[in-house]
């Protein structure tokens, strides 16, 4: 790992740590403080989710203004990319291009006005996350968790009361006829999940046999779908590491104490529902959501290699047969969770991330394999290869270039309708 990596890496903890420690940098000048909301103020303008307060904006700019962040890096490569060649795949773990990493963008705060404190924290998660803060960083992407820590509390308090409040309600009615289909899909879909040896521990299992089923009952446009179960694990891991150093699969989940484990799971189901309330029409009547996301990849990819493409064409290979899976599962079918950790680090931190820039990632993944797809000269062969993609080994450094690509992909053809025609 190079020097500026470790170096970002310190200035990401160093930073969050003072969100999470609740500790305000002295003020540049006295003057008055300005004076907090109320907690009923608050809590008269919330939902299931929110962003962050202005008071949180305060305290995270000065935080962000106390250590001076660097929020991008020079890059390995800044003259080639300045010279406007970014195509080169050769991207390394210090030099990827990202909105915060392109040669061209390069800035130091020293230089320039900081900018809203959740750009900020953007910023400094689109390149991966430190695992030690990626439990509350998370949660300060999502909307869910206050930055303010006085306040933290008693909101997450109110949100965790709430979610086991639904289950007292509502969760009885599991063998109701109305709901009973339901909650028999739920129950038949979970054991296929991956990774096996945590899913089938029976207290996740019931775990997730719970949040699934509020979800539904709660979002009847929706209900539940097959896919949007895959869409828990990576909340679920990820808050779990607040209290374990060991990696979770090996873990057995019920040796947690209880309130640890009730907080997992409340925080779960309302960092997977803000997920879904940006992808909800995925899920809806006939998946029109998917339906569009498919044929846009089908031009896009039509666009950037034609080669690959045409080859399909003549196979007859239909984009449905493959991506469908892709948008549905968020490609958690196609990657290790290690990779779909690190690839949510940045659709947290990218604007649209799981909607919009998803579909960038889907046209890199594709290309990725061109070599194995142009060598495959029957329908069969092609189909067992997108449906069986060899990234059992992967890690960061190929999430991370995958990222670069799309993002590179994402530069060139967003808001460019054009670009998708002939």
């Amino acid at each position: 790992m190079t020097y500026e990596v470790h170096r970002k890496q310190f200035l990401f903890l160093s930073w969050v740590y003072l969100i999470k420690a609740g500790n305000k940098p002295p003020p540049a000048t006295p003057g008055k403080p300005k004076k907090a909301t109320t907690f009923q103020e608050f809590e008269s303008t919330t939902s299931d989710a929110w962003d962050v307060g202005d008071d949180d904006d305060e305290l995270l700019a000065m935080a962000a203004q106390n250590l001076n962040i660097e929020v991008v890096m020079e890059t390995a490569n800044k003259d080639r990319v300045e010279e406007g060649d970014m195509t080169s795949p050769e991207v390394s773990l210090a030099s990827q291009s990202s909105p915060y990493t392109d040669g061209r963008l390069v800035k130091s705060h020293s230089e320039a006005p900081i900018g809203s404190p959740k750009e900020e924290l953007r910023k400094l998660s689109w390149s991966g996350i430190p695992r030690q803060v990626r439990p509350i960083t998370w949660k300060l992407l999502s909307g869910y968790l206050p930055a303010n820590a006085e306040r933290r509390e008693s909101v997450l308090q109110r949100k965790r009361q709430e979610y086991f409040g639904f289950i007292q309600q509502y969760y009885d009615s599991r063998n109701d006829e109305h709901h009973q289909d339901t909650y028999r899909q739920i129950h038949i879909d979970i054991p296929r999940m991956n990774p096996e040896s945590l899913v089938l521990q029976p207290k996740v299992t019931e775990i997730f046999e719970r949040i699934l089923f509020i979800w539904a009952i709660r979002h009847p446009a929706s209900g539940y779908v097959q896919g949007i179960n895959d869409l828990v694990t990576p909340f679920f891991v990820v808050f779990v590491f607040e209290y374990i150093e060991e990696e979770v699969e090996n873990f057995d989940v019920s040796s947690l104490q209880e309130e640890a484990l009730r907080n997992i799971e409340a925080d779960s189901f309302w960092c997977m529902s803000k997920l879904l309330d940006g992808i909800q029409d995925n899920y809806t009547f006939a998946q029109p959501g998917i339906q569009r996301k498919v044929k846009v990849l089908e031009e896009l990819v039509s666009r950037i290699d034609e080669s690959v493409h045409r080859h399909m064409q003549h196979y007859e290979v239909e984009y449905l047969q493959f991506a469908f899976r892709w948008m549905n599962n968020l490609l958690m079918r196609e990657l290790p969770l290690r990779c779909t950790i690190r690839l949510w680090d940045t659709y947290q931190a990218e604007p649209e991330g799981f909607s919009h820039f998803h579909l960038y990632v889907c046209a890199a993944f594709l290309v990725r394999w061109r070599k194995e797809i142009l060598e495959e000269k029957d329908f069969q062969g092609l189909m067992i290869l997108l449906q069986n993609l060899p990234t059992m080994h992967w890690g960061n450094e190929e999430v991370s270039v995958l990222l670069a690509e799309a993002y590179r992909l994402k530069f060139a053809f967003a808001d460019a309708p054009n670009h998708y025609k002939r």
